[in-house]
């Protein structure tokens, strides 16, 4: 009972987007709602949302799903090396890297460009599940068909892409997501979505019914990709049914393809990485020499560190009792508790901000641009991320040394403290440490609810590369690379030493 009274808070605050949806939508009335989603403009917005959201996604999906192919089962020279070039443009956040594309050259500010950079900044995303996908692929069922007559080509589609579908699906809908809420990149980039119009309607008409009703639209669109993974595994079966170890595949020699794949690679690498941190590089130097952008880092800083570590700590606290309900009891109200975070992880930050902005002024006043309002929009961001972080630890506890534990007269928060806690504290550790780093690189709701006075280092780069203050934002943007290349390292390294001798 107390595990599920823990669940409340988390779950209510979950609620709250969709609450808020419904309440401005109803007020709206029937004719303005028409008007709203009738006019040009709204056209427009979903022409280019979707637009940009499938041209990336697919793009993404061909440059990643080629990339783990070449590394993963090609004989392509250096793919050691290239294997860790490929994965290392997640470590540039993508409105960093749209800030230094923006500010070689004016042009890249359109619909073609936008496309171009987030696709360079999206695709690792597919590119390492399908990575891996294929590394633990069995090529024994591509023997089998071989062996039924299938050709080359034939093969591939009837026995590796299924294994490797729910991987490059789950890839897919990941950086369709994104791009669904991306805000801070096509910000730079001067493009119009429907995350960027919101937050427009919010600072021109605060917390407009016009901005309620983008967001229902914006929310439809989120649905499909927030259970598109799920409907790509659902029915399948990949694992082998009989005994013996996994045969790995053969590697395909490239021959005179072994050139224009290198050159490829060394292409990604060039625009995916090199312009972007040279860019970076340049603009560093020059705000070195003006003396520009320094002032502010010391606060912007603080403000980072103090809002990811509090923002980390509360959405662990909030995951761990929907994580250990879910787990210990496999009743409706866990299945419920446990999928509405995800549910709602499609919704994109502008609409979470505007939620607590229109209920915080109707219900509690007093939270309005304060620290803990913004705290909870991480919560309900993230939540997702702590809880798949935590999951696995939380199953490998034992639940018959919690019931000793309590046999022997020890208090439910006595067993929790001395028994479970100890067995999902590295699951724990991994969630604080994503949690930071995801809270340090979120912009549009810290744009909106960060307190007067409290800036953080993603919010003065937008700040500054919105007034075209490229040599000002640069410390900024290398402090976030900083930040982000850490963990990323870590995580290469990980799957180099699972990846074969080149």
């Amino acid at each position: 009972m107390w595990l599920a009274g823990a669940t409340l808070l988390p779950v209510g605050l979950t609620v709250l987007p969709l609450v808020y949806i419904a309440v401005r939508a109803s007020q709206a009335g029937l004719a303005d709602i028409g008007g709203e989603l009738l006019r040009e403009r709204t056209f427009t917005l979903l022409l280019n949302t979707m637009t940009l959201a499938t041209s990336v996604t697919l793009f993404s999906v061909l440059l990643g799903t080629a990339a783990a192919w070449c590394v993963e089962r090609s004989d392509l020279r250096g793919r050691r090396w290239w294997r860790a070039m490929a994965a290392l443009p997640l470590a540039v956040p993508a409105f960093v890297s749209s800030y230094a594309w923006s500010s070689i050259d004016p042009s890249l500010q359109s619909m073609a460009g936008a496309i171009l950079v987030l696709t360079l900044s999206s695709y690792p995303l597919v590119y390492l599940p399908v990575a891996a996908a294929l590394r633990s692929a069995d090529a024994s069922f591509e023997d089998v068909s071989r062996s039924l007559g299938d050709s080359a080509w034939s093969s591939l589609r009837r026995a590796l892409m299924p294994q490797i579908m729910p991987a490059l699906g789950g890839g897919a809908m990941l950086v369709l997501s994104h791009m669904l809420g991306e805000f801070g990149a096509l910000s730079m980039l001067r493009v119009q979505t429907f995350t960027t119009a919101i937050f427009e309607s919010y600072e021109l008409q605060f917390d407009s019914a016009s901005a309620a009703l983008q967001s229902a639209v914006l929310m439809a669109l989120c649905l499909p990709a927030a259970y598109g993974e799920t409907h790509l595994r659902a029915g399948k079966r990949l694992s082998r049914s009989g005994r013996g170890s996994r045969r790995p595949a053969s590697q395909a020699r490239l021959g005179r393809l072994q050139g224009p794949a290198i050159a490829g690679f060394a292409l990604l690498a060039l625009v995916s990485l090199g312009i972007p941190l040279c860019t970076l590089a340049y603009w560093l130097a020059r705000g070195l020499s003006l003396g520009d952008g320094y002032a502010r880092i010391g606060p912007a800083l603080q403000g980072s560190i103090s809002l990811a570590a509090t923002g980390a700590v509360l959405t662990s606290m909030l995951a761990l009792p929907l994580v250990l309900l879910a787990v210990r009891h496999k009743g409706r109200l866990a299945v419920l508790a446990d999928r509405l975070p995800y549910i709602v992880h499609g919704l994109p930050g502008v609409v979470v901000a505007l939620a607590l902005v229109f209920l915080s002024l109707r219900l509690a006043p007093a939270l309005y641009q304060s620290s803990a309002l913004l705290l909870c929009a991480y919560a309900i961001l993230f939540l997702p991320l702590a809880q798949s972080s935590l999951r696995a630890s939380a199953e490998l506890a034992s639940p018959q040394m919690e019931e000793v534990a309590r046999s022997l007269g020890k208090r439910p928060l006595q067993v929790f403290l001395t028994i479970t806690l100890p067995r999902i504290a590295p699951g724990l550790g991994a969630a604080l440490a994503l949690m930071m780093l995801e809270i340090m690189r979120e912009l549009t709701a810290t744009l909106m609810l960060a307190p007067t006075g409290v800036a953080t280092l993603a919010t003065e780069l937008w700040q500054h590369t919105a007034d075209a203050e490229y040599a000002a934002g640069a410390p900024y943007a290398a402090l976030l690379i900083a930040a982000s290349a850490a963990p990323v390292y870590i995580f290469t390294r990980r799957l180099l030493r699972q990846g074969e001798t080149p």
